[in-house]
């Protein structure tokens, strides 16, 4: 006997007519699969051979197999005693077409279509389908984008497939043309529409801005925000009462109302602890940040409850719980406000753990722990060791996490998550000049040598005529207590001889070394000292000018100097490289040793500021000062100690190296007795920056942040005003330069500093930090030397 049934569908509804008698299944046979395996449908089917099939046992084997989602139609059918299925599968998708979306990414869609069960090579339901398509509208809708449209176009291809083109019309973004607030009385509605992030459109703006366009999540803050603006000023009872947002027929604008219940103003009225303190119970009060007579504010009782936390978290108590209740009297009009404190158990750091330092050892990272292995966990010690890993300026960015020991009440892990960051600079160069013949020359600085924490900086240059080498290493850890070792040795040579072009002024060859020791006397501040050697010889080029040769003839030509300096530094900046908060200072002494062939000493004070103006805009002030003297028989510094002063890391605006005294050219005079006889003159020659012995620089900065750009890590951005110039006390030449005596010579006068405003950009790039300048001289004088656009690699601003 051979019968085909129903479909499924029917058979649920009619089953007792069509099987009339139940039979034992001998055998079963699945007919019409193509993609799909015997092995899922068996699976799935709650019959097996051997079973009864009655009415309840098929209505109910049909349904599983259709829950499956593979089959589109499902038949039984019975030949004999063998159960016969056939099946129609659902087509597989075959490709999926997006059109028209900008607002999303396509990336972003299909990931959410494939989420949904759509994708290439899943089967097709249409249901689905409908499913993503009203999910895509409520996201436009979420946006703003009322007018959107999304239509999905099903393609039959061969072998069962489908291909699915889903065009999006996504339309333009309403814009909000009113916010209103209803309900208010104590403050305007300007004043609180102010608080939104949302804003009404402008339409000589409607392109530059996009505060205009509606959305649900941002209305929802805003909603939030003006909530905290009342209770942060004592309306405890402020309430939303309702929310409306209206769209125009055309879809393109909206309009918002809030209307609100202000309440009325609450003072507090007295303030108390409960609970286990723990630590003194003054200690605490020491803390709170709300007293009676004020006005009540939410904000202000969530910051005493933090500070409570943090304090109990200093003595271990990482997981205290610390609740401040407000209780209303409704009769005056007053809050008592009662903190309980609930400490836990005293919590113990059982691991400290480092991930994502790649490149760095582990031991460079825990030397920078404050809060140790086995010792309660203090909330102070674990911020305290976060602070010093960002001071490193290894790592971009650095977390930490303290996290429960499974199983345990009283341990924790602290895990630190780092970011490694470029903390070098490397720099290569090759040219050729007429006369000098090929030069090449390159340097290699970095901080953290082979991830040691080590600093090294190594540079060589060579041409026909020159040759200058210098290296540099220095040990923050030599000793496990933080004392630092590093030295130093340099060489430069010149070889006139060589040289096929006149030169013009001179040459210091040069060789010498010396070392450094650092003391740590607090966990800001550093002492050190030094002691190195060095031996100068001057060499004079055939137009030198009138100051060296002065110099040369009082203090001859080759210099032996040993010498002493002294330093001291203090840090509370809160990372290493592009800092925004702290401040920063440096004093250091140097000083020729007796023994010396010149004697004199140099000083110098460097010092900056961050004060955070808002979360994105940060002030900066800093400084740079130095002054050099002369000792002993010593007539003057020498000239190749001088300061300068003038391009990026100093006034920008001003060419490097450029500002203060300049040289007087020499002149061919043989009455003159400054001059040897036939001394050569260049007739062409300008006066040349020379430095001077005193250095006053410094500025402002305004640090905020670039649009349109999601990171920010590596960059900085700042609107700057730079003030400085340089001098020279011991300038004795009267010289007149272009009819003007020459700036900076003889005297100190700060009103011969120089001036200039414009933007900069520091962006740290895997080959050191990269500096840009714009920059404009507001007050340059006759014989400055400017220059607009400024760029430098390896040095920050």
């Amino acid at each position: 006997m051979k019968s085909y049934l129903l479909p499924a569908l029917l058979l649920t509804l009619f089953a007792p007519a069509v099987f009339a008698d139940a039979f034992q299944i001998n055998d079963i046979r699945v007919n019409g699969l193509q993609r799909v395996s015997a092995g899922s449908v068996f699976s799935a089917l709650p019959l097996n051979i051997g079973d009864e099939a009655d009415e309840r046992a098929l209505v109910e084997a049909s349904r599983s197999l259709f829950q499956t989602g593979f089959f589109q139609d499902i038949q039984l059918g019975r030949e004999g005693d063998v159960l016969v299925i056939r099946v129609v599968e659902r087509p597989a998708i075959a490709s999926i077409e997006l059109e028209g979306n900008k607002a999303i990414e396509s990336e972003d869609l299909l990931t959410g279509l494939r989420s949904a069960g759509l994708a290439e090579g899943e089967i097709f339901q249409q249901a689905t389908l409908e499913g993503v398509r009203n999910e895509l509208l409520r996201q436009y809708v979420g946006q703003g984008r009322y007018s959107a449209d999304i239509e999905a176009q099903v393609i039959p291809e061969p072998r069962n497939r489908v291909a699915l083109k889903i065009t999006i019309d996504e339309g333009e973004m309403a814009r909000i043309a009113d916010i209103n607030v209803v309900g208010n009385t104590v403050y305007s509605n300007k004043e609180l529409t102010n608080l939104f992030e949302l804003k009404t459109s402008r339409r000589w703006l409607k392109f530059l801005r996009s505060s205009d366009r509606y959305s649900r999540e941002k209305l929802s803050g805003d909603l939030e925000r003006l909530r905290s603006f009342y209770l942060d000023r004592g309306y405890i009872n402020m309430a939303i009462a309702s929310t409306q947002v209206s769209i125009t027929p055309d879809k393109k604008e909206v309009y918002i109302t809030v209307n609100i219940e202000e309440g009325d103003r609450y003072t507090v009225n007295d303030v108390s602890l409960a609970g286990d303190l723990v630590v003194g119970e003054q200690d605490i009060r020491n803390l709170l940040l709300i007293a009676p007579g004020q006005i009540f504010s939410r904000q202000v009782l969530t910051s005493t409850s933090d500070l409570i936390s943090r304090r109990l978290g200093n003595e271990g108590y990482t997981f205290a719980n610390v609740n401040g209740i407000p209780e209303v009297n409704e009769e005056d009009k007053t809050v008592e406000v009662t903190f309980y404190v609930d400490p836990g158990k005293r919590a113990y750091v059982n691991r400290i753990n480092f991930r994502g330092n790649t490149k760095t050892d582990d031991e460079v990272l825990r030397r920078e722990m404050r809060q140790m292995e086995g010792g309660w966990a203090s909330t102070h010690l674990i911020d305290a060791s976060k602070v010093r890993l960002e001071r490193l300026g290894f790592f971009r960015e650095v977390d930490v996490e303290t996290n429960q020991v499974p199983g345990s009440d009283d341990l924790v892990d602290v895990n630190y998550t780092v970011e490694e960051q470029p903390s070098g600079s490397v720099t290569a160069s090759l040219g050729f000049a007429q006369g000098t013949g090929l030069i090449l020359g390159g340097s290699i600085s970095q901080n953290n040598f082979f991830g040691t924490g080590n600093r090294v900086n190594f540079s060589a240059t060579r041409s026909e005529y020159q040759t200058a080498l210098s290296f540099g290493f220095l040990d923050p850890y030599f000793t496990v207590d933080g004392v630092s070792l590093g030295y130093n040795a340099f060489y430069r040579a010149t070889d006139y001889d060589r040289l096929n072009v006149d030169v013009s002024s001179y040459a210091v060859d040069s060789f010498g070394g010396g070392f450094n020791i650092g003391y740590p006397m607090t966990e800001n501040s550093r002492l050190s000292f030094g002691l190195s050697l060095q031996h100068d010889e001057i060499k004079t080029g055939r137009y030198t000018v009138l100051e060296i040769q002065d110099f040369l003839r009082e203090e001859g030509e080759k210099h032996l100097t040993y010498r002493f300096n002294a330093g001291w530094s203090h840090s509370t900046l809160n990372r290493g490289v592009f800092p925004d908060r702290g401040s920063s200072q440096s004093l250091n002494f140097a000083v020729t040793l007796p023994g010396s062939d010149l004697e004199f000493y140099t000083l110098d004070y460097r010092g900056q500021r961050f004060f955070p103006l808002t979360q994105d805009l940060t002030l900066r002030l800093h400084t740079d000062l130095g002054f050099g003297g002369r000792m002993g028989n010593t007539s003057r510094l020498p000239f190749y100690e001088h300061y300068y002063a003038g391009g990026i890391g100093s006034v920008r605006g001003f060419r490097d190296n450029t500002l203060g005294p300049r040289s007087t050219p020499s002149r061919s005079n043989d009455d003159d007795p400054r001059f040897p006889p036939g001394t050569l003159t260049d007739p062409d020659q300008d006066p040349l920056p020379f430095g001077g012995n005193v250095k006053i620089t410094g500025g402002v900065e305004l640090l905020f942040p670039l649009p349109f750009i999601a990171d920010q890590r590596s960059l900085r951005t700042v609107v700057f005003i730079d003030a400085g110039n340089v001098y020279d006390t011991y300038c004795t030449n009267e010289v007149l330069v272009n009819g003007d005596e020459n700036s900076g010579c003889g005297d100190l006068d700060l009103g011969e500093l120089r001036y200039s405003a414009g933007l900069g950009l520091n962006w740290l790039t895997a080959l050191g930090p990269l500096g840009f300048s714009l920059g404009t001289a507001l007050n340059d004088q006759s014989g400055d030397s400017t220059q607009f656009f400024q760029f430098t690699l390896g040095q920050s601003f």
